[in-house]
């Protein structure tokens, strides 16, 4: 690597500018502090590089993207959902990012190095978590406590859904505390005769709902209301979903204290042994190589669930418990089930809804005991088949025009999203011979499913079938492959909050035990998975944490 120190002082460095890395970089400028954001990749500009809007036949490869290339520099991020042709310019290149797996314990980890990170491209179902995520570790005797209940974070969830704007619908469930919510998004009429079907088959245990999306149906602060164009994975113009591109970076930039430094990949901490504080990062520009050192007093870690762990594994640091790389958990899923739904044939959808009908969690909320731990939630979308269905089949002339341009009957699916046990044994740790591009160790990971997470799988599929047969479905076909690890791309709980510094990392306000100028508030810090979608959770966490750093650099603790 070529040297070149520099030294630059700011209030506050944040590692990463995904969804909590903007977060922390609005909470903290808007508090006062000078914040340095470091971002591995590129800058993005929504009006430069969205490109929801270009159609399949404008594209080179006609959306099915050039296959070699994928393969050749893109081996796993093409197996995220939400990979294709024009998103792929959004996901990381493998060779440069490589990390490893055992053979026989496959892990896709699906990473987003760009300014924005996986926030461009993320899936935007927002749930809060309740007492019954919180307590649950204390209550099966697995793994440590929470050392936060619900209470402690309402006021965030409600803080954090004002600005990003959540569309969605109050339901009154203890499991799924209801929200600060914009009109939801409407259901079309295949789907609002399923939830009847359901709700009169299994009344209030099963509920089929809107799904609370981060994007908006008003406008707000500037951006406007979604337009339903569909393919949001792509970027978005009018900054009508939320990410940190569209809303919390510009925040920030408003307070004239955000310093944004693209291509700037961390390598390590910098700590002072002395007085157990980090004093700034090392980073290693990604074009030049080039080493520039930055000191702030206090550090947020928000790299991403295994980036934050590889970063500490590497720096050395706040592992006095041993629990830095261990209990990485996912969302098991694959559980797809679709059936077909007689009649309306004379109508069809206009737009494109940018998310999923949900089923909040059913199992083991009430005195009935499922003989597995924890419950799971189901997507679920109705639809007619249409010409993109059938772009493999072969045919010329007349009658294949007339079938491609003929819509098929109406289907309706669900797909369900497993809760994963903390488990020590699933961990990442530093490869002791392989590097990336830039020379820094990689990640050897190495995690699967237990049984409790095969069991759980096996009664989504059948409950997912139940609820088609309530609808009357017929045709219903059912997957019941498992995911591999990883597919989610929900990755979390390599560094766990927790009470005891002997097994956690954390405390109750995201920073390290051992290390008190230090906050780490991505999906690391997850003590459980839940079995809801936890990005809304990251961002409560953060915005809290940062109160409190804020809070203890005032009161000179930090």
């Amino acid at each position: 690597m070529a040297m070149h120190r520099i030294r630059i002082d700011f209030d506050a460095i944040v590692v990463g500018s995904g969804i909590t890395g903007g977060w922390a970089a609005k909470e903290l400028t808007q508090r006062g502090l000078h914040t340095l954001v470091l971002e591995a990749g590129r800058p993005i500009d929504p009006e430069r590089d969205a490109v929801e809007h270009v159609p399949p036949w404008d594209m080179p490869f006609r959306g099915l993207g050039d296959r070699a290339a994928i393969e050749s520099r893109q081996p796993v991020q093409r197996h995220s959902l939400s990979f294709d042709e024009l998103s792929r310019r959004f996901w990381t290149d493998d060779v440069d990012n490589p990390y490893t797996t055992p053979v026989d314990k496959p892990f896709h980890w699906f990473r987003a190095r760009q300014v924005g990170g996986k926030s461009i491209i993320w899936g935007r179902h927002v749930y809060r978590w309740s007492d019954l995520d919180f307590e649950a570790n204390l209550r099966d005797g697995i793994a440590v406590d929470w050392p936060i209940r619900y209470a402690d974070l309402s006021p965030w969830y409600d803080y954090v859904e004002r600005f990003i704007g959540v569309s969605g619908r109050a339901e009154g469930l203890a499991q799924l505390p209801d929200g600060q919510f914009q009109p939801p998004m409407a259901m079309n009429c295949v789907e609002e005769y399923v939830r009847d079907r359901v709700q009169e088959r299994f009344g209030r245990e099963r509920v089929l709902t809107s799904g609370r999306l981060a994007n908006l149906t008003e406008p707000l602060n500037g951006r406007a209301a979604c337009h339903y164009c569909g393919p949001c994975q792509r970027g978005c113009v009018t900054r009508s979903y939320f990410s940190s591109v569209n809303a919390t970076l510009p925040a920030a930039a408003k307070t004239g204290r955000l310093t944004l430094r693209p291509y700037s990949i961390v390598e390590r901490l910098q700590h002072d042994d002395a007085n157990g504080r980090v004093t700034g990062v090392r980073v290693v520009d990604a074009r030049t190589k080039a080493v520039i050192e930055y000191r702030a007093r206090v550090v947020f870690l928000c790299a991403s669930a295994l980036e934050t762990a590889r970063l500490l594994m590497h720096s050395k640091i706040a592992n006095s418990s041993g629990q830095v790389g261990r209990n990485i958990m996912d969302h098991i899923k694959h559980t797809g089930v679709t059936g077909e739904i007689a009649g309306w044939t004379d109508r069809h959808v206009i737009g494109v809804r940018p998310g999923a009908l949900f089923v909040p969690r059913f199992r083991n909320v009430g005195a009935t005991r499922a003989p597995f731990l924890r419950g799971y939630s189901f997507l679920s979308a109705a639809r007619r088949s249409e010409w993109s269905d059938r772009i493999f089949e072969r045919g010329v002339g007349t009658d294949f025009k007339r079938r491609l341009s003929t819509l098929g009957p109406w289907t309706m699916s669900f797909r369900g999203y497993g809760e994963c046990l903390p488990r020590q044994e699933n961990r990442c740790t530093l490869d002791p011979v392989r590097v990336d591009a830039w020379g820094i160790p990689v990640l050897h990971i190495e995690a699967e499913w237990s049984s409790n997470e095969h069991a759980l799988h096996r009664d989504m599929a059948a409950t997912a079938a139940e609820l088609l047969e309530a609808a009357g479905a017929t045709n219903i076909h059912q997957q019941t492959t498992p995911s591999i690890m990883g597919d989610a791309n929900h990755e979390m709980g390599s560094a766990r909050m927790g009470r005891d510094p002997k097994t956690s990392v954390l405390d109750a306000f995201n920073r390290a035990h051992d290390v008190p100028n230090l906050y780490v508030t991505d999906g690391a810090c997850m003590t459980s998975s839940g079995w809801q979608n936890p990005s809304l959770t990251y961002m409560a966490l953060t915005a809290r944490a940062c109160d409190h750093a804020a809070g203890a650099m005032k009161r000179d603790e930090i």
